[in-house]
């Protein structure tokens, strides 16, 4: 690679690097907006709802479960969980178990929803890695996945 006058080669590595992974990122999301247009649902209510499907029976999460997942603001979660509850797709209900806590849950439509945009969502994220073998994308994964841990800590 090119050193970018002015920088080392780790730097002008790390800088190209940076730049193309804002520029998969912005391809990727751009591609899954405009598939999932078709469907009527914006990319954050779909990953809600898929947030709330990857729970298991009976896909419901604590609200502060859902900030730690989604990595947005109490105020983000809350407007989110009101513009899908408005659509019918999650309730919300106290914990029986804890009358403090507010349970964030699939309805029986949001559930039937997510099941039908989600396979959408995979084709589209299938479609556009498929230049990179199955191997690559394992190691790219592994490798983004160390990354990540670095700049965020583990998950919980």
């Amino acid at each position: 690679m090119d050193e970018i006058p002015g920088h080392s080669e780790a730097e002008s590595t790390a800088k190209a690097l940076a730049l193309r992974l804002r520029r998969v990122a912005h391809r990727l999301e751009t591609e899954l907006r405009r598939e999932l247009a078709a469907f009527g649902i914006e990319l954050w209510e779909l990953e809600l709802l898929a947030t709330l499907k990857r729970a298991g029976p009976p896909y419901r999460l604590s609200a502060g479960a859902l900030l730690d997942s989604m990595r947005v603001t109490s105020g983000g979660v809350t407007k989110r969980v009101a513009g899908l509850e408005r659509r019918g797709w999650v309730r919300r209900e106290t914990d029986p178990a804890d009358r403090r806590q507010i349970l964030v849950g699939l309805t029986d439509t949001g559930l039937r929803r997510v099941r039908e945009v989600l396979g959408t969502k995979t084709g589209t994220e299938t479609r556009l890695l498929s230049a990179l073998s199955p191997a690559t994308q394992q190691r790219l994964n592994d490798d983004l996945r160390r990354l990540l841990v670095s700049l965020e800590g583990a998950a919980d």
